[in-house]
């Protein structure tokens, strides 16, 4: 009985070691199941339905930039200075029309995020333009070549306070958006 006992507990730990011993083999081998390692380190359970935050600062817009990310591409709105956080209103349109004049803007890609900014782009004091967009161009030194998500940037106007801004993106994808001191950054997904 006893013999019986350690050779169970030795086949048993055989069976272990070629069971681990396969698994590590099959993931040497780069077998392992990409789409789910991809899905499960770029969770984006954001949602694609509009945002939105009610603050409101005196201080202009200084600058656009947009960076590239492992699972998204992001475009950061920087109001330096701001005493408080920055409002904003980011959503999905058919169409891009300027705010103001309502003229067509063309926005090249697969759908068309719309953001507002609560911060002008010239001085409130002065009037003078602090952040140099013109309205139905590209954003100022943003350069989007190579971006998985972002295929156009449009600068729509600025206009009673708020900065309004034209994304084309590939498809319509799940986006976020976080507030950082006086930054407002939106972060849209690869894929869903």
């Amino acid at each position: 009985m006893r013999w019986l006992g350690k050779g169970a507990t030795a086949l048993a730990l055989a069976g272990a070691t070629l069971v681990g011993s396969a698994g590590a083999a099959w993931a040497s081998c780069g077998q392992v199941d990409a789409k789910a390692a991809s899905a499960s380190a770029c969770a984006t359970g954001w949602g694609s339905g509009t945002k939105s935050a009610t603050e409101s600062v005196a201080e202009p817009l200084k600058n656009i930039r947009t960076g590239q990310h492992a699972c998204y591409d992001r475009i950061v709105f920087d109001v330096t200075g701001a005493p408080g956080k920055v409002g904003y209103h980011v959503g999905y349109v058919d169409a891009f029309h300027q705010d103001g004049t309502g003229d067509l803007i063309p926005v090249a890609g697969g759908a068309i995020l719309q953001l507002y900014v609560n911060a002008p782009s010239y001085n409130p004091t002065t009037g003078q333009a602090v952040y140099p967009g013109t309205p139905g161009q590209n954003l100022p030194g943003v350069n989007i070549t190579g971006y998985r998500t972002f295929k156009d940037t449009k600068f729509g106007a600025s206009f009673e306070g708020q900065t309004q801004v034209g994304l084309g993106l590939r498809a319509k994808l799940p986006f976020r958006v976080q507030q950082s001191g006086d930054q407002v950054i939106v972060d849209v997904a690869h894929a869903w």
